[in-house]
């Protein structure tokens, strides 16, 4: 019927969602350099994006995880 996630899975997808939001933060970071006068719902949204990042970055290393190379 339904089967467990593995946790060789759920480690992948976390390094996907890890990669995906440095991507996501890097981009929101340059374009807020860019601006002359950011947004505050810009700021918002680029601090929300740090905050998910480094949450999900101590998630991994509390799992002992390491991006493939």
């Amino acid at each position: 019927m339904f089967r467990k996630p593995t946790w060789k899975k759920e480690a992948e997808k976390l390094l996907e969602n890890i990669f995906d939001l440095q991507t996501e933060w890097t981009r929101m970071q340059k374009i807020m350099n860019q601006s002359i006068e950011p947004s505050e719902s810009g700021q918002v949204d680029l601090m929300i994006a740090k905050v998910k990042y480094f949450y999900l970055l101590r998630e991994a290393k509390h799992y002992n995880l390491n991006a493939p190379n």
